[in-house]
């Protein structure tokens, strides 16, 4: 099973926002959001949003909202 990880990063690389869903389109989607709701001030300063991918719910973040 593949599961989506969709992440919002700040500068320091800590998580800011984390959303796992199983499904494909829902993860794109919701990384269209995490990337148009980043300022530009906040992209100069280095936040960055990140889509990956995990076999496993075992290896999603503990503080990931978990959507099926």
């Amino acid at each position: 099973m593949t599961i989506w990880i969709n992440e919002q990063l700040d500068p320091s690389g800590m998580v800011y926002a984390c959303i796992a869903c199983a499904s494909e389109t829902q993860a794109q989607d919701c990384h269209k959001s995490f990337q148009d709701n980043l300022s530009e001030v906040q992209k100069s300063q280095g936040w960055i949003a990140r889509l990956r991918t995990v076999e496993s719910w075992d290896e999603v973040p503990v503080s990931a909202l978990k959507l099926n």
